[in-house]
């Protein structure tokens, strides 16, 4: 998995990035510029300590960074990982994630690397990364939006991203879009934006519909355990009218939250990321309009609403890489 460092780097210093999900831990070293030089992954899920976790990561890591020209050469690590507190360096009550609890997760790095560790949730890793890499760099204000399994997101304003008093904010995703709506399984509160504006959601408002309606569908075919945003997808570039109408009230739900969000901060553009985007003018039609018709005058036709420009594969990382950056 490891690529090779360009000639046009040595001496340079470096950074590290790694992104930890549920599931896996993505890791790499990155150069100024956004160059991914050496990248692996290792599982997250499979350990339940998170001491077992760092060691393994240490092994890992150790290997790419001999081959990027040894530890002297980076200047840091950044982290990015669900529920990350950027103000006290600790992951608290993650629940995709198998610690428990508040983790010291930054100190616990940085004892075992001998490195500055940064650490942020995940979306506020990925917002600085479009700003120093992305179809944000250059902006001040803007808000990035990761459209996944759930939907997070980095409010930057003024040039600095907003982190709250506590560094929990920006959970765009867990604001409330329809009272008394959805219920989310993770959270138990009813409505969320997550609840429908993400993968999971889209999966929920196909069931949802399949059962409303007696429209005929090629959905219809898919057994419900099959059914994912994918084949609402696929269903709906072949024409499939209800297929078109879940990302029609998906586009909906979605430019209604967005409004609310230019409103709030004025931002210069809103980037949107993750695997929802791939549907294209699917979504992205419906929540352009839905958006524009949930503005005020004052706010209509000011704000971009961008695809990102950094490649899924990477952009975990260059996220993360970014936070070494910003240290001072």
């Amino acid at each position: 998995m490891a690529k090779a460092a360009s000639k046009s780097n040595v001496g340079q210093a470096l950074a590290i990035g790694i992104d930890i999900g549920g599931t896996g831990t993505k890791f790499g070293i990155v150069d100024r510029d956004g160059n991914v030089l050496f990248s692996g992954e290792i599982s997250t899920k499979k350990h339940s300590d998170v001491n077992t976790f760092i060691d393994e990561l240490h092994d890992a890591l150790s290997e790419l960074i001999d081959k990027a020209g040894g530890i002297g050469r980076m200047k840091g690590m950044g982290v990015g990982a669900p529920n990350g507190n950027y103000y006290t360096g600790t992951i608290e009550y993650a629940p995709n994630l198998p610690w428990k609890g508040i983790i010291p997760l930054a100190k616990m790095i940085e004892h075992k690397f001998k490195l500055p560790v940064t650490l942020t949730n995940d979306a506020n890793a990925a917002a600085i990364g479009e700003m120093m890499y992305g179809a944000a760099k250059g902006m001040r204000d803007f808000i990035m939006i990761t459209l996944g399994t759930g939907v997070g997101s980095g409010i930057v304003a003024n040039g600095k991203l907003i982190y709250g008093h506590d560094g929990f904010a920006g959970e765009l995703g867990h604001t409330i879009v329809i009272p008394d709506g959805r219920i989310h399984k993770g959270t138990g509160k009813k409505g969320s934006l997550e609840s429908y504006a993400s993968a999971t959601g889209v999966t929920l408002t196909a069931i949802e519909m399949l059962k409303k309606s007696k429209e005929d569908s090629l959905l219809r075919k898919v057994p419900e355990d099959k059914l994912d945003s994918k084949a609402v997808y696929d269903a709906a570039i072949q024409g499939d009218r209800l297929a078109l109408d879940i990302f029609e009230f998906t586009g909906k739900i979605l430019g209604l939250a967005l409004a609310n969000a230019v409103m709030f901060s004025s931002p210069e553009a809103i980037v949107l990321f993750g695997g929802l985007t791939k549907a294209g003018d699917l979504i992205l039609k419906p929540t352009r309009e839905h958006m524009e018709e949930n503005l005020i005058q004052v706010f209509q036709n000011k704000v971009k609403i961008l695809v990102s420009h950094l490649k899924e594969a990477d952009a975990a990382i260059l996220g993360a890489s970014a936070l070494v950056w910003e240290m001072k």
